[in-house]
Parts: C-alpha cells; sequence; structure tokens
C-alpha cells in the first residue's frame, strides 16, 4: 500500500513537473536543475553498484524531485491545480 501512495506521488510530481517545464513563465533554472536530476537519475555508478544505486532512485531522486517542485513558483502551481480540478 505504501509503495502506491508513493508511486502516485512520484507520477503527480513528474506530471507537475512536466507542465511546469512547458509554462511560459517559467523560471530559467528550472530545465538546468530538471536536466542535473534527470542525468543523476541516470548515472553508471547506479549500474556498477546495483544495490546502492537502486536505493538510490528509491528514496533520494523521488526526494529530490520533490524538493525541486517546492522552489516552482505558486503561480505555476496554481496554473497546474486549476488546470487539474477541470480535468
Amino acid at each position: 500500500m505504501r509503495w502506491l501512495r508513493l508511486w502516485r506521488l512520484i507520477r503527480a510530481d513528474l506530471r507537475f513537473l512536466w507542465f511546469a517545464l512547458r509554462h511560459p513563465s517559467r523560471p530559467a533554472w528550472l530545465w538546468p536543475v530538471a536536466a542535473v536530476l534527470v542525468l543523476y537519475a541516470i548515472e553508471p555508478a547506479n549500474f556498477a553498484v546495483p544495490l546502492i544505486g537502486a536505493l538510490d532512485d528509491l528514496l533520494l531522486v523521488p526526494l529530490l524531485l520533490h524538493l525541486l517542485l517546492m522552489l516552482v513558483p505558486g503561480e505555476i502551481r496554481g496554473d497546474f491545480l486549476r488546470r487539474a480540478a477541470r480535468r
């Protein structure tokens, strides 16, 4: 049950990130930071040390993604929530 909640949170965060990256008033730092996070998630060290890489991908990457999205301006978050409410 916890994994399902975690997956829903990550999925919602990824949707919000995708929306924020395409938003016209996104901050200039968002694309580079998102790219670094993606590169960190697929780094080759994950394949060299599988157990540590799996823990890293399951714990640290979602946490960093969530923290990154907390820095996104409220205007973008409001637009995302309004759009999600219309669905």
